[in-house]
């Protein structure tokens, strides 16, 4: 089975980090190597995270800086670019790996001609987990049979590269200085432009939080116009890619009045981080 690295840009995420790398310590197959990569963080994300590395000797927990621009592409690069697993894995640094997130990993790619995988997302900090994992897992379905499986589009929070992939669009991935696009969607179209595989792997399950739900209106209209922004810089312009961003709108301010209620009663503090 191929070995699996797993990759977190990382900044300022004191406040989620710690739980981050325990769930992707304590999998039933265990990860190559789990590699934290700092991207000039002002809080104790570096610190927490070699504080982990003293703690646990025996877990190939890695730390690197990345220091030289400020950003989610160049540190999520950065952090690729040293990973030596067969697959990459990449996550964000308030996800939370289900106990079988790199076995699933490893099934799905035990198909050589699998280049990429992705799956849902379960939100850990909202109520009804569980029928938000079904839900999630619904739409992707959903927009993957709509696109008549033209695109498919990875998700950063859970995703995942056979090194062989990313060594093949390392150089063409966009940049993105003005940070307007979803860097996984560029990714996903640089894959379809060589004709590499993706993968949707339901049982391929991370958890998330919802704390993009903390953005104001003006904010979270900013953040899911990113989609037609993507498209625009890749001349996509099918109609029906348009369904994801109907969604995210739709869902917007249900969803903020659940998350209200949830932490009200449960007296749950939002953990909000940098990237």
């Amino acid at each position: 089975m191929p070995s699996v690295s797993i990759v977190i840009p990382a900044y300022n995420e004191e406040p989620v980090i710690q739980q981050c790398i325990l769930a992707a310590m304590y999998q039933s197959v265990p990860a190559k190597e789990i590699i934290v990569v700092d991207n000039m963080s002002k809080d104790r994300t570096a610190e927490l995270v070699r504080l982990m590395q003293d703690e646990n000797p025996e877990v190939p927990l890695i730390l690197l800086s990345q220091d030289r621009e400020q950003g989610l592409i160049p540190t999520r690069n950065y952090g690729l670019d040293h990973a030596t697993g067969d697959v990459l894995g990449r996550i964000d640094a308030d996800s939370l790996l289900e106990p079988d997130w790199v076995e699933q990993v490893q099934r799905g790619f035990a198909d050589p001609e699998v280049m990429a995988a992705t799956g849902p997302v379960l939100y850990y900090d909202m109520p009804l987990r569980r029928f938000g994992l079904r839900a999630d897992d619904r739409m992707r379905r959903f927009v993957l049979k709509l696109a008549k499986k033209q695109y498919h589009f990875l998700f950063g929070s859970n995703m995942a590269l056979r090194k062989g992939a990313w060594e093949t669009i390392r150089t063409e991935v966009c940049r993105d200085e003005a940070d307007e696009m979803h860097e996984d969607i560029d990714v996903s179209v640089h894959l379809a432009d060589h004709a590499l595989k993706i993968l949707y792997l339901p049982g391929m399950i991370s958890g998330m939080s919802a704390r993009r739900l903390e953005d104001s209106p003006k904010d979270y209209r900013y953040y899911v116009a990113r989609f037609d922004r993507t498209y625009k810089n890749h001349r996509i312009h099918r109609r029906v890619l348009r369904v994801p961003v109907l969604i995210y709108m739709s869902v917007y301010y249900p969803a903020k009045v659940l998350r209200k209620v949830h932490q009200a009663r449960t007296k749950q503090v939002a953990k909000r981080g940098g990237i």
